[in-house]
């Protein structure tokens, strides 16, 4: 236990011992006062120390009562309560005189505990009227009204803090809530107003200049259906919860809605003690570890008890970011070594694996930008393909455990090259059934926020004024944040699959148009107005829907309901030889439309993009 004691803890820890001093002498002179001086003595040195060993113990005094709500006063009562009973536990080494009750322990501690209480209340509304006072005498009346979504136990503590808090830039107005119940009246003095058909009149009637979300648990649905609803004030809409990554984790803070709160599904959650237990004392290399999903991976992993983080990247600066990053949090707490390489160099691959010997191989690295890769087949075939089959061979050789390749729900009946690369390199993995090592592939949807997404690309032509293009207003994609796709991919890494494909059940699609709308929303402008959106068209390679990654009746399930396995006939190791070997002379002798042609040769379920679209279109 680490309490540190400043002289104002000292003071209140200080002030508590009198007072329940007082209290003792006063209730043991009321029905007791023939006992000796030296057992009245006795007695209460010991019920101070049972009273203050329990108050430490449960941290009563870490606390800033300043800003107390009612779980730290819950905890102090608690606290007595223990002290209480560990002074019952005590006293009977010494012998009591009959007289000397139980009942006399527990009425000097409940008297004690409630002038505790009452103390700290009053000294706390003492505080919140000179800060009111200070805020007139000082002419800070400028502080910011808001209104309080939710009059539950979530927007009372808000509400609580921003009141007592002299620098909080915010003054509670009023609460809206759903509950009749609660409408009417008020809570921590504040009033409640009904969450009804005339909430947004109501707003514009009155000097409220933000609204503050405090709802937990709210779904993609919901949370967009209160936005959608509080935004039609015109005023900023914020949320009161947990920073992004945090898992739940951590103190809930006031920010701004992002667009991954406004995805139309709920995030997946997943239980992390088998996680955690897997990669505990293992070395893990994670190839592409300086990218968007690569360097989420590490952070992930950075917080298990690994035994060795291993980095690979092409990019030095990605890498460096990662790395300065996890040693700033890490310290020497975090074994890490960070290599520079591409995986196309087959021998560095090797050299890197001969020198760590990982026990966990995460292959995130790959050319994903799919018009780039239209353009330059060639390179998707080298970076994607052959790089996965180095780094799958070096696993292989060195003795690694388990292998987890990240593919793309763009490797579903491709349409374009680096669809088509993703579903070889699935290929490249499911072959290897008879391998000592653990070959499995996990594949999602569009992850938001990543380099090259369309999240990045929105964002600067928001900031530069627009328009924000689409190719197609018809578009719909599947989506996930960063940390969700991090946790996937870890998660499918803890299941014993040989060759096999994990699907993650992606929910609800999204429509590519409601999202730049919402963007621009976010950013405080209003779609079509301030701000224009403007179809370009189908980029080559590009469909209009993404094939579905959920068709359960031909997938499996797994012990999650969320996660199944793609039932798929995996080709022998011969049958993906001769496909690269063909793949390889392609590349060394015609070029690049060579190779495009035999990637399309090589993947069956490859479709051309126009005629896939145009059936999708004409079904419409």
């Amino acid at each position: 236990m680490k309490l540190k004691f400043n002289s104002r803890r000292l003071g209140v820890a200080a002030a508590d011992m009198l007072l329940l001093i007082f209290i003792y002498v006063s209730m043991i002179t009321l029905v007791a006062n023939r006992l000796s001086f030296h057992y009245k003595a006795v007695n209460c040195v010991a019920l101070v120390a049972c009273i203050f060993i329990s108050r430490l113990a449960m941290k009563v005094y870490s606390n800033v009562w300043r800003y107390a709500n009612t779980s730290v006063y819950l905890w102090l009562v608690l606290a007595d309560v223990v002290g209480c009973g560990l002074y019952g536990a005590v006293s009977r080494l010494w012998i009591a005189p009959n007289y000397i009750r139980l009942w006399h322990c527990i009425s000097t501690v409940s008297v004690n505990t409630l002038a505790t209480i009452s103390i700290r209340y009053i000294w706390q509304g003492y505080l919140a009227v000179r800060s009111r006072r200070h805020d007139r005498a000082t002419g800070e009346q400028n502080r910011i009204n808001v209104a309080i979504v939710g009059a539950g136990s979530v927007g009372v503590v808000l509400a609580e803090e921003l009141t007592v808090n002299r620098r909080a830039h915010y003054r509670p107005y009023c609460f809206f809530d759903n509950d009749p119940n609660k409408a009417g009246s008020s809570v921590s003095g504040i009033k409640v107003y009904p969450e009804d058909e005339h909430v947004v009149d109501f707003i514009r009637k009155h000097p409220i200049q933000e609204i503050v979300i405090a709802l937990p648990d709210l779904d993609g649905d919901k949370r967009k259906r209160l936005f959608d609803l509080y935004k039609q004030t015109g005023l900023p809409v914020k949320l009161y919860d947990f920073a992004l990554g945090s898992e739940g984790e951590g103190k809930r803070e006031m920010r701004a809605i992002r667009i991954e709160d406004l995805l139309f599904r709920d995030s997946v959650d997943f239980d992390q003690s088998p996680k955690r237990a897997f990669y505990k004392g293992k070395t893990v290399l994670v190839s592409g570890g300086g990218g968007s999903i690569g360097s989420e991976i590490c952070r992930q992993l950075a917080d298990m008890d690994i035994k060795k983080l291993v980095i690979v990247d092409i990019y030095e600066n990605n890498a460096y970011d990662i790395q300065q990053e996890l040693i700033r949090k890490h310290g020497r707490d975090l074994p890490l070594e960070v290599y520079i390489a591409s995986v196309r160099d087959r021998a560095r691959i090797e050299e890197i694996f001969s020198r760590v010997r990982p026990d966990v191989v995460i292959h995130a690295a790959a050319h994903k930008h799919v018009p780039l890769m239209e353009h330059d087949c060639q390179e998707a075939v080298k970076n994607n393909v052959f790089g996965t089959l180095n780094v799958a061979d070096m696993a292989e050789k060195y003795g690694a455990q388990r292998f987890v390749l990240i593919s793309t729900d763009k490797a579903v009946n491709p349409t374009n090259i680096m669809g088509a690369s993703k579903r070889l390199c699935e290929m490249v993995i499911q072959c290897r059934k008879d391998s000592a090592t653990d070959f499995i592939a996990v594949r999602f949807g569009n992850v938001l926020g990543s380099n090259g997404s369309v999240i990045p690309l929105f964002r600067k032509q928001i900031e530069n004024g627009g328009p924000v293009t689409i190719t197609d207003k018809r578009i719909i994609r599947y989506f996930m944040t960063i940390p969700e796709a991090a946790n996937l991919v870890l998660q499918t890494g803890v299941s014993a699959g040989k060759g096999e494909i994990y699907v993650l059940d992606m929910g609800k699609p999204v429509k590519i148009i409601d999202l730049a709308e919402n963007m621009i929303r976010l950013s405080g402008f209003t779609p079509y107005e301030d701000i224009d959106i403007k179809e370009i068209g189908l980029r080559e390679g590009e469909k209009l829907y993404e094939e579905l990654l959920m068709r359960t009746e031909e997938l499996d399930k797994t012990d999650n309901q969320r996660i199944f396995i793609e039932r798929d006939r995996a080709l022998s190791r011969q049958e993906v030889a001769e496909k690269l070997s063909r793949l390889r002379t392609a590349l060394e002798e015609g070029g690049a439309q060579a190779a495009r042609e035999a990637v399309i040769s090589e993947v069956p379920t490859f479709h051309d993009p126009a005629e896939l679209n145009n059936r999708v279109h004409s079904s419409t």
